[in-house]
């Protein structure tokens, strides 16, 4: 019985990729043209899209919320397996870096399935509660202002129906969370890791998977 994670190499990252990962070449193109950007480290890893997109088809996902959306390549992965009524509500506030997500969605031929916001996403949740989306999501991913967190689970909680997932992005945060820190975004993530453990409204396990990633099911 293994007892500790594999240490992730170069080489192994490039097997997984090679024979794990199923990604497509308008996914490749994104993901190569984003990680030339300034803030590539906001996108997640090949073999996290690979995992969302199979949680997608796991919980028969036909209503997604996606809070943080970047260059688009998380919704790419996510909204590709969706049914073809199904809806991803990717929330973000940058117009600059969503427009090239649009680029991407169309070129994949799925922007029927994406509907984007641009605005505070707790703005955006809120209204979706407001017009009674209460217990209607299947599944969130949540990969945005780390201090937001602690909001976006609240209110995605209760968006989410019963036996619903949320997933969280960063939660390891480099490992800086396992360590005494200053840091206002490791200090946020430190308080929400303890309240998703305690909190007894649903099932989670936190993940090794990039930086961190923490799955949520609503009891």
């Amino acid at each position: 019985m293994s007892r500790s994670t594999l240490n992730m190499t170069d080489v192994i990252e490039n097997y997984i990729w090679q024979v794990g990962v199923r990604e497509t070449a308008i996914m490749q193109q994104c993901r190569e043209e984003t990680a030339a950007m300034p803030n590539a480290n906001m996108q997640i890893a090949p073999e996290q899209g690979q995992f969302l997109a199979l949680l997608a088809q796991l919980t028969g996902a036909r209503r997604i919320i996606e809070v943080g959306t970047f260059t688009g390549y998380s919704a790419l992965w996510m909204a590709s397996v969706l049914p073809g009524d199904g809806k991803l509500i990717a929330c973000d506030i940058s117009d600059e870096y969503t427009s090239k997500a649009k680029q991407y969605w169309q070129q994949a031929g799925i922007t029927n399935k994406i509907d984007l916001k641009i605005k505070p996403a707790t703005e955006s949740l809120a209204e979706l509660l407001a017009a009674g989306g209460a217990g209607q999501v299947d599944m969130l991913f949540i990969d945005a202002d780390k201090i937001g967190y602690q909001d976006y689970y609240e209110q995605g909680l209760q968006l989410l129906r019963q036996g619903g997932l949320m997933a969280f992005d960063n939660t390891l945060w480099s490992g800086s969370v396992a360590e005494l820190s200053d840091d206002p975004d490791t200090l946020a993530l430190q308080k929400f890791n303890r309240h998703v453990h305690s909190d007894q409204r649903v099932d989670m396990g936190l993940l090794p998977i990039g930086d961190g990633l923490t799955l949520v099911r609503k009891k």
